[in-house]
């Protein structure tokens, strides 16, 4: 059964509006999630705010947000004045602009979520809007309140939905070239290239969810399971041996291809 949508509102293109939900398209609600407890009592640890300067605790009410401007010196904002400093949340999203869609690198895509129309009246529109987008390689750039912050969204259209991205602010992504400036552009060895690409034959294969699963969760369980029934079992981790072999890498590509073969 899908999860429950937690938003709704409308699908906006000028004069054309639908009802919309929207369902986050990652979860991490299966990952082992652990507790700090007291190790002597096994009581649970609360977390508290203290005043740093006292010690003493804090009650909720009394807290506000600071910008620091000088040395113990503080702007301060209430919760209700930073909430009038984004856009109102209107439940709408209304697509301002459009781009083609090779011209958002991949690094700007922050958390996918599910758009689907809320209800059989709004498929319609909703259809119209998708497959235009699909037609002709664009995506939807709107604005929306998402997780208490307005964040500018990008609407990719996909089989028989939309997948609304939100995408990371400007002053989180860093310019690539300082990085790559540092390496050499220099040309690859013809002999090595050619060893290279046959490698990556051998290795080619159909993507599979699996690929990307997670061995230590797969571990967790399975330790978690066994201590259910041995609560004072403890499970040694195995030592790694390091081997610093340095090879000439043509022969390194020669074994890598040898061994491919003689694992199929």
């Amino acid at each position: 059964m899908a999860p429950r949508a937690f938003w709704k509102g409308y699908l906006k293109l000028s004069l054309v509006t639908c009802r919309v939900a929207m369902t986050p398209a990652v979860s991490e609600s299966a990952k082992v999630r652990f507790h700090n407890l007291n190790s002597k009592t096994h009581n649970r640890i609360v977390m508290q705010y203290v005043d740093a300067v006292t010690g003493k605790p804090v009650d909720e009410d009394d807290q506000v947000k600071g910008f620091e401007r000088a040395e113990d010196d503080y702007v301060l904002f209430e919760d209700e004045e930073l909430d009038d400093v984004g856009l109102e949340s209107t439940r709408t999203i209304d697509i301002a602009t459009f781009v083609p869609r090779q011209d958002i690198g991949w690094i700007w895509y922050d958390r996918p979520h599910y758009l689907t129309p809320d209800d059989k009246v709004s498929e319609e529109a909703f259809s119209v809007i998708r497959e235009a987008m699909g037609v002709t390689g664009m995506v939807g750039i709107a604005r929306l309140v998402m997780y208490r912050r307005e964040r500018a969204v990008m609407l990719v259209p996909d089989d028989r939905g939309i997948v609304v991205w939100t995408l990371r602010y400007g002053d989180e992504v860093r310019e690539a070239d300082p990085y790559f400036d540092k390496t050499a552009p220099g040309k690859a060895d013809t002999r090595h290239l050619t060893l290279i690409k046959r490698l990556i034959g051998e290795r080619t294969e159909e993507w599979d969810p699996s690929m990307a699963d997670d061995p230590v969760q797969d571990k967790l369980v399975s330790i978690i399971e066994s201590r259910k029934k041995k609560p004072k079992g403890r499970v040694k981790p195995k030592s790694t041996k390091r081997e610093d072999n340095v090879v000439d890498i043509m022969s390194a590509l020669k074994k890598s291809l040898e061994a491919e073969r003689r694992s199929k």
